[in-house]
């Protein structure tokens, strides 16, 4: 096999229960190559029964990194992932069946998620695919050029196209005169740090039973605590996986997404974009933490790996 294009890249994997078995044989490829690819890291993050909630955290992975990352998504058509991945800024996720659209995808598009069929795709016919997705850099010579370099006038075309691809999805209009209120209420707000989580700031805007509109940055992560009230919890933008200790569940949360926490119940928490939300307490905001960030970090990477 050729040196894979861009080596040193980062792959976040995920399917549905119709893509599984799919992402299996072609994540076992894939790992199969880092011995001889160097920096390739391959992340399985398993299988999640919503299609767009895996579709989601993948493509918030690539979003916030897309110079240095890649993703694989497989559900029952290859469809239904690249629409929700694709929900994310600078993210181009592409239904691949054949090789040939894995180098169209590439060269013209410079997909950066490959979603494909475990309904209609063999693992055979999934690693060619994946193969030439990945030997293949933006703007190379592919099928739809019929083997030839582009012409300049479509040499000039893709020189600025990333650049203007990249703004599309930057303007946040649920923020520049939007009627809804929550958003509304954010504008001109003065933010103070959360000093025990680093990354996160809030406002409180009613104080008992307290509510906030709260803000974490990618990557951000909130160790261990609980609370003496539980709290409701609506995302305004972004993407976070919640861990509920207690019940032994976890969330996959982004926008327009609401959760509920009992009062007592232990709960961790990951931020994998910037994001914004609204919570409102069942009585006054106090905090309690169970373990130190360093220790939460170290659990939440653990999860991830085993696909939690």
């Amino acid at each position: 096999m050729a040196s894979i294009e861009g080596a040193g890249l980062k792959i976040y994997a995920g399917a549905d229960p119709f893509g599984s078995e799919l992402k299996e044989a072609v994540v076992a490829h894939l790992r199969s190559l880092s011995p001889s690819v160097s920096g390739l890291e391959i992340v399985d993050i398993g299988t999640h029964p919503k299609y767009y909630s895996m579709a989601s955290l993948v493509g918030s992975h690539v979003s916030s990194s897309p110079d240095s990352t890649r993703g694989l998504l497989v559900c029952g058509t290859g469809s239904g992932v690249a629409m929700f991945a694709n929900k994310h800024p600078r993210v181009y996720a592409t239904t691949c069946l054949t090789p040939d659209d894995a180098i169209n995808s590439r060269s013209i598009n410079s997909c950066n998620v490959l979603a494909l069929s475990g309904l209609s795709t063999s693992p055979s016919d999934a690693i060619k695919i994946i193969d030439a997705w990945l030997n293949t850099p933006f703007k190379a010579p592919c099928p739809a050029s019929g083997g030839e370099p582009w012409g300049e006038d479509i040499q000039a075309f893709l020189e600025v196209a990333p650049a203007e691809m990249a703004k599309i999805g930057d303007n946040e209009t649920g923020l520049d005169g939007s009627t809804c209120a929550i958003c509304c209420l954010r504008k001109g707000m003065e933010f103070q740090p959360v000093d025990i989580m680093p990354g996160g700031e809030m406002k409180i805007v009613r104080e008992s039973p307290t509510s906030a509109y709260v803000k974490f940055k990618a990557g951000s992560v909130e160790p261990a605590h609980h609370h003496t009230f539980g709290h409701d919890l609506v995302v305004i933008k972004g993407t976070k996986k919640v861990w509920n200790l207690t019940k032994k569940e976890s969330y996959d949360l982004t926008d327009g997404d609401f959760l509920f926490t009992p009062a007592g119940d232990v709960h961790r928490v990951k931020y994998f974009t910037d994001t914004e939300f609204f919570i409102r307490w069942d009585g006054h905001w106090d905090i309690f933490l169970d373990e130190d960030l360093d220790t939460a970090k170290a659990a939440i990477d653990k999860e991830i790996a085993a696909g939690n």
